[in-house]
C-alpha cells in the first residue's frame, strides 16, 4: 500500500509546487520523514518487533505538511540518471530502452555510482587487509534552496562511533531561493574488517527551521 499512498502525497506536493521535478518532490518527502512514534520512541518493524532501520522503513514515515516546505532538496535530472546507468555498466542500447531517449552514447558517466544526487547514502566498505588501517568512501551531493531567501545550514551526523564522517563544507550559506551548493561527505571505517551486520546513521542539514535529513546505510564487502 505504500505506492498509492506516496503517489497521492507526491501529487499533493506537486499541486503546491507545480515547477518542482519528480526528484525534488521525492527528496522533500524523504528528507522531512520522521522515525519516531507518537510516544517519541523509535518506530518498530512489525515483522521483527525490533527498531526499524532504513532497510525496513526507508527514510521514515512521510509528513505531508513538512514535505511542502523542506527547505532544501536534492534535485536530479534525467541526464543525471542516464549518467548513473552508464556508470554502472549499462550499455547505450540498454539505457535507450530504459529511458526511451534517442542517441544515447554514455559519454558522460559519474565518477562513482554513489555520486548520484540522491537524498540518501549507501556506503559499501571493502574488507580491510591486515596492513590497511582504514577504508574510505567519498560521495558528492548538491542541494537546492527551496526556502525563503538567505539561509545558512549546518551539517550534523549521527551513527556508529567507529565510523568517522567528515562533511566539507560543513556550513552552507544560500543567498536566495533557487541557489545550488555542493558538498562532499567522506566516510571512514575504523573497525578491523567491519561488523557482521549492517550499520545505519543520518546526515542532517539544519538551519533552525528546517531539518533536511538523509539516511545512511553501511555495509562491508567480502
Amino acid at each position: 500500500m505504500s505506492c498509492p499512498h506516496i503517489s497521492g502525497l507526491a501529487a499533493f506536493v506537486k499541486a503546491a509546487h507545480p515547477d518542482w521535478s519528480p526528484s525534488a518532490i521525492k527528496s522533500a518527502l524523504m528528507t522531512t520523514a520522521y522515525t519516531v512514534d507518537n510516544t517519541g520512541s523509535p518506530i518498530v518493524a512489525a515483522a521483527s518487533n525490533t527498531t526499524a532501520t532504513p532497510w525496513s522503513i526507508g527514510a521514515g514515515h512521510v509528513d505531508p505538511v513538512k514535505a511542502l516546505s523542506p527547505g532544501l532538496v536534492y534535485d536530479t535530472s534525467v541526464d543525471d540518471y542516464v549518467a548513473f546507468l552508464c556508470s554502472v555498466g549499462t550499455s547505450p542500447p540498454q539505457v535507450q530502452a530504459i529511458t526511451a531517449a534517442p542517441n544515447v552514447t554514455c559519454q558522460r558517466k559519474l565518477s562513482s555510482p554513489g555520486d548520484l544526487n540522491y537524498p540518501s547514502f549507501s556506503v559499501v566498505f571493502g574488507r580491510r587487509s591486515s596492513s590497511s588501517r582504514s577504508t574510505t568512501v567519498k560521495y558528492r551531493r548538491e542541494l537546492t534552496n527551496v526556502g525563503d531567501g538567505r539561509s545558512v545550514y549546518t551539517a550534523r551526523v549521527a551513527g556508529p562511533s567507529d565510523i568517522a564522517v567528515a562533511v566539507k563544507p560543513a556550513r552552507l550559506a544560500f543567498k536566495k531561493a533557487g541557489d545550488k551548493l555542493r558538498y562532499t561527505v567522506t566516510f571512514k571505517s575504523t573497525t578491523p574488517g567491519g561488523p557482521t551486520d549492517a550499520a545505519f546513521g543520518w546526515l542532517t542539514w539544519s538551519n533552525g527551521e528546517h531539518d533536511v535529513r538523509s539516511p545512511i546505510s553501511y555495509t562491508w564487502g567480502m
